[in-house]
């Protein structure tokens, strides 16, 4: 299947290229900047044009990923080239306008369906992310390409919501337009208030530096997108202007020393907030999860550790050297790699042997062993496989009880699949630990 990705050479278009071309998919990018687009097809393994006629013309899917401003300007460029029973998608943080030109302009024999990713360009795989398709008719998800756009991600586990146009963009006024107004003012304010941040941490409880995290992640976000989406959402002044009148009034009252009104303006906004139990539950397992991981490290000094880097995915290994709140220092055996803990994640022995699979060749053997007749092959397999830690899999292949087995005796027959001889070796030493006889 051919898809089209126009805008793939940047932020979230170029995400989705690479998801999808891991997918399998005939992946066709498209970017005004042709060196940008040139390395970005090397880099991705995907093909590049500068023609967004040409690819909409030649793809059975088309993803318009472009800055929300130039949306409607790409729609209406390239919908008389798109072909008859394709489908066009596009991936914008406002869907009332783009879906009512995808309507409009588009030809009857073209499906579309207007779609919000709520997730990143630093995102690496769509499990657990959410989707928003906001497909204007029941009609429309009758058809034959929205049912398989949903298995697609329910497959892939997505978090799939399904809501209209106007629905969307009444929510996302919410949640993106006032978070991303209210933590770029809280970022602005510090700065003005001449703090350093890294000062206050040294300070701070594990829930301001969440939020700082949180601050951190939004505004380092492209400037010209968070300014787009504040300005396209038909909501986004509304939101606004109720946001600053919350703030003058909150100023107000504790500037009067009004201490009633101050408390009965918060009691009334934790009433209207969501299950406050779940709130403190989820917050404190992200504390947790972040003390977790640095006891872990600080326990595996001088131990050999996987980690791989959750934006290249680059697996590192190595003896832990040294742990710091924001560093660790990894000794590969070549050199020491100095890697910021905030980047990387601890492979347990499940991921790390996944990890192996995919990108070391693999070794198999088969070993034969004499028991006592009443012995369970399943049994002392599951037991192999418990003791000897390398082994990738482990399968009975025969049962034989033929005239070279003595009576009251039988043979199973066991096949290894592991990295390394070594780990036949320890198979073998735990069928002689049981008693049994190697043939």
């Amino acid at each position: 299947m051919k898809i089209g990705i126009i805008g793939g050479t940047r932020g979230l278009g170029k995400t989705l290229a690479s998801i999808l071309s891991k997918e399998g998919f005939d992946i066709t990018i498209t970017g005004r900047d042709t060196v940008t687009g040139n390395q970005v097809s090397e880099d991705l393994k995907v093909e590049y044009s500068n023609d967004n006629k040409k690819v909409a013309s030649s793809s059975d899917i088309i993803i318009i990923s472009v800055p929300i401003s130039t949306t409607s300007k790409v729609i209406k460029e390239i919908a008389k080239s798109v072909t008859p029973g394709s489908l066009v998608v596009d991936v914008t943080s406002v869907k009332v306008e783009p879906s009512n030109l995808m309507k409009n302009l588009l030809n009857n024999d073209v499906e579309f369906i207007p779609t919000h990713p709520v997730f990143g360009p630093r995102t690496t795989n769509l499990e657990g992310q959410v989707v928003v398709l906001t497909p204007i008719s029941q009609k429309q998800k009758e058809e034959k390409w929205y049912p398989k756009v949903l298995k697609f991600l329910k497959d892939r586990k997505v978090r799939i919501i399904e809501a209209s146009p106007e629905e969307h963009d009444n929510m996302m006024a919410v949640v993106q337009v006032l978070t991303h107004f209210s933590y770029i003012s809280t970022a602005s304010a510090i700065k003005k208030l001449g703090i350093n941040i890294k000062d206050t941490r040294k300070f701070a409880s594990p829930i301001y530096n969440l939020m700082v995290d949180m601050i951190s992640r939004i505004v380092s976000q492209n400037p010209f997108l968070t300014y787009s989406i504040q300005l396209e959402n038909q909501n986004g002044e509304k939101v606004r202007q109720t946001f600053a009148d919350s703030v003058l009034e909150l100023k107000k009252v504790l500037t009067n020393h009004d201490k009633d009104n101050f408390v009965k303006i918060a009691i009334e906004a934790t009433k209207n907030l969501d299950d406050i139990q779940s709130a403190l539950g989820r917050s404190d397992k992200a504390i947790d999860s972040q003390n977790h991981e640095l006891t872990i490290l600080k326990n595996s000094i001088g131990k050999e550790i996987a980690l791989q880097h959750i934006y290249s995915e680059e697996v590192h290994i190595g003896v832990l050297n040294q742990v710091n709140p924001d560093f660790i220092i990894l000794d590969t055996g070549k050199n020491q790699k100095k890697l910021k803990i905030a980047n990387i994640k601890i492979l347990d022995k499940y991921d790390f042997l996944d990890w192996k699979i995919k990108t070391q060749t693999t070794k198999t053997n088969s070993i034969s062993c004499i028991f006592p007749k009443n012995s369970n092959a399943e049994v002392i397999k599951n037991t192999i496989k418990n003791c000897v830690d390398d082994i990738i899999s482990i399968k009975v292949t025969d049962i034989y009880t033929g005239h070279q087995i003595s009576e009251g005796n039988i043979s199973f027959t066991f096949e290894i699949v592991a990295f390394d001889k070594s780990t036949f070796k320890s198979v073998k030493n735990v069928l002689e630990g049981f008693g049994g006889i190697i043939r």
